[in-house]
Order: C-alpha cells, then structure tokens, then sequence
C-alpha cells in the first residue's frame, strides 16, 4: 500500500464503515476525486470535528486530483476539533512575492504565489505559484509549490508542478524539526 493510499484510509476512516468502505471504494477503483468529494460531504454531513492538520492533508489531496478550487470552500467549513497543532490552512491570505534565492527567482519570474499552509510553530509557509492568465485569474493548476521564511521574504525550497505531496511533507519534516 502506497503512503497515498494509507493516508486516504486514514481519512476514510474518520467516517461511519458504510460511508468510509464508499470513499476507500473510490481509491480502489480509481475515482479519486469523486472519493474526495465523499470525504468531505461525509465530515461535513456528520459534523466530524477534525484538526487543522486533517483539514492541510484533505487540502492536498483535493490539490493533487484538481479537486482544490471546487473543495476549497467546504474543507474551510468543516468543524475545528478544538487541538491546536502546527498546521494550518490559510486559503485566501493576501499573496506576496518573495524574493528568491538560490535560483529560484528565475523559475518563479512572472508568477503570482498564493499562501496555503502555515505552520504555527516555525512559521514556514508553503505556497502555490500561479501564472497569471490573460484575463486577469490565475491559472488553474500551480507551476510550482515552495516554502518560504516565515516572513515570507525568501525561498527556502522549490518544488515542480508535480509534487505537491512532497512539498507538503517537507513543510510537515521542517515543522517537526523546529523547536
């Protein structure tokens, strides 16, 4: 079993069997995102409490199966279980542009970044970099996910468009580490 997979039977799990048994269903049979959406219409229809870390995980995985922008809104929803831990969703905190450092100002040239998760012990911020279509959004998958200082002034690390759950676990290693 893959780390992915036993993280959504962890999350799957949080439901009663019969809804949990649907959502591993959709892993199993690879419809992922209609898995997600399961997930998050259960906790929200049970009133599950969960930590802020559950939320970041959910957040990452709706991420991974371009399910972000359309569970965004529910995940946020969902009940606090009141324990405070070091991970933190921050969907729709104002962005800034860091000023990059090792190279990283080149790959990122152009691009808007987007604050998602914090950690509340360190400080660290992992964030999505979007381009900025010529409409005036931003695009719809990120080109790259980092991790910047807490003040957000600088990049610590750079991650390409496809690793998403790497820079996430990163960011949950750096939070670890800290004091």
């Amino acid at each position: 079993m893959t780390d992915d997979a036993a993280i959504w039977n962890r999350l799957a799990a949080l439901l009663p069997e019969a809804e949990a048994q649907e959502v591993k269903g959709c892993w199993d049979i690879g419809e992922q995102e209609a898995g997600l959406g399961l997930l998050v219409s259960g906790i929200l229809g049970h009133q599950v409490s969960i930590s802020d870390a559950v939320r970041a995980q959910i957040s990452v995985l709706a991420e991974t199966w371009g399910e972000r922008d359309t569970l965004t809104p529910r995940i946020l929803q969902c009940r606090d279980d009141g324990i405070l831990g070091h991970l933190k969703l921050i969907e729709g905190d104002v962005s800034t542009i860091p000023e990059a450092i090792g190279g990283a100002e080149q790959d990122l040239a152009g691009l808007v970044l987007v604050p998602w998760i914090a950690c509340t012990r360190c400080g660290q911020v992992l964030m999505r970099a979007h381009a900025r279509e010529s409409w005036g959004d931003l695009s719809y998958l990120s080109r790259h996910y980092i991790i910047t200082t807490p003040n957000r002034a600088t990049v610590l690390r750079l991650f390409p468009a496809d690793s998403v759950g790497v820079a996430f676990a990163a960011l949950q290693r750096a939070c670890s580490d800290a004091p």
